[in-house]
């Protein structure tokens, strides 16, 4: 079994600086009324991106093989948070939003059932505490 690493590194207040095996640092932060600078992307705000990130490579990836061409690629999360503590996500929506000419339907979703139901690893996990739904649109034209 593989194990991967974490570094957490507290900066001031509640400011911390983050890095993995990958040796990227992200900055992590709050708002000043907690303590913050607010100088860095709130820690829950990473779990959305990490999931739109490893889904989004999944799907690009499965459509690239499958030698699908799109324009561009974009998704949008939103989440539902309780209102009381600790306020965890309580749903999470993902949309994927493909822009092109003649993108084919049935591809996309197959490459979206693949990454929720087997390869996103990130999903996988979160799923057990969290519902997560996801939807699609193709576009022509990027506005």
């Amino acid at each position: 079994m593989a194990t991967k690493k974490a570094y957490v590194k507290h900066i001031k207040g509640v400011t911390f600086l983050g890095k993995t095996d990958s040796n990227h640092w992200v900055a992590m932060d709050g708002p000043e009324q907690f303590g913050g600078s607010d100088a860095g992307i709130r820690p829950k705000e990473l779990l959305l991106i990490a999931l739109a990130g490893c889904t989004g490579s999944d799907v690009a990836v499965i459509l690239q093989k499958k030698k699908i061409k799109f324009d561009d690629f974009e998704m949008n999360i939103e989440a539902d948070v309780q209102e009381t503590h600790p306020q965890v996500f309580t749903k999470i929506h993902l949309e994927y939003v493909f822009y092109g000419k003649n993108i084919p339907t049935d591809a996309v979703e197959r490459a979206i059932e693949l990454s929720q139901k087997t390869y996103c690893s990130v999903t996988a996990m979160l799923q057990k505490a969290v519902e997560i739904t996801h939807s699609f649109r193709i576009e022509e034209n990027k506005n």
